[in-house]
């Protein structure tokens, strides 16, 4: 039996981990799990400690070459946050938990202006440190205009967009633009 727990703990503890739901997401449906997933934890069922052993070496083995040939990806939860942060502004449909559940949406980022521009109509262009551009949609006026190295906090809005506030100052409405 400690070859089993040798063998097969440290794959399931790490799949327990990239699969395993949120506390309070087991009111909802439950994510569609990869066939490969699906048929690791079909070997628990198995009774016969022989049979399931040979079962768990096999779907972790199809398991490990799904992952060389990339057909399947792991992530954990601050990996997940760390790409949702980076796609803050832009809209995605619901792509099955793969970024986190609801409880894990980014309301609001901090960011620091790399560059900004104002176009002829008077509209500013951000660029933030982590390369997002931003984009003014509304026709507010700073009394300043922004400045690199100036912090911002941008957060949800409504009907896609998003308030600016550039060093607790005034707000603006923008959207994401790249």
């Amino acid at each position: 039996m400690l070859q089993l727990s040798s063998r097969v703990a440290v794959p399931l503890a790490l799949l327990a981990c990239v699969v395993a739901a949120p506390a309070a997401a087991k009111d909802k449906d439950a994510p569609v799990r990869p066939a490969q997933i699906q048929e690791l934890y079909a070997c628990r069922d198995i009774a016969d400690p022989a049979a399931r052993l040979a079962c768990f070496d096999r779907e972790v083995g199809e398991l490990s070459a799904a992952d060389t040939a990339r057909e399947i990806t792991f992530t954990d939860r601050e990996t997940a946050k760390k790409a949702r942060r980076g796609l803050f502004g832009f809209s995605f449909p619901k792509l099955g938990g793969i970024f986190g559940g609801d409880e894990d949406e980014v309301k609001e980022i901090e960011t620091t202006i790399r560059s900004a521009s104002v176009d002829r109509s008077g509209k500013y262009t951000l660029v933030m440190e982590d390369d997002a551009v931003w984009v003014q949609i509304d026709t507010t006026r700073l009394p300043r205009q922004p400045k690199p190295g100036q912090k911002v906090k941008i957060k949800v809005a409504t009907m896609g967009s998003y308030f600016a506030t550039i060093d607790g100052g005034r707000t603006i409405r923008m959207k994401r633009d790249r």
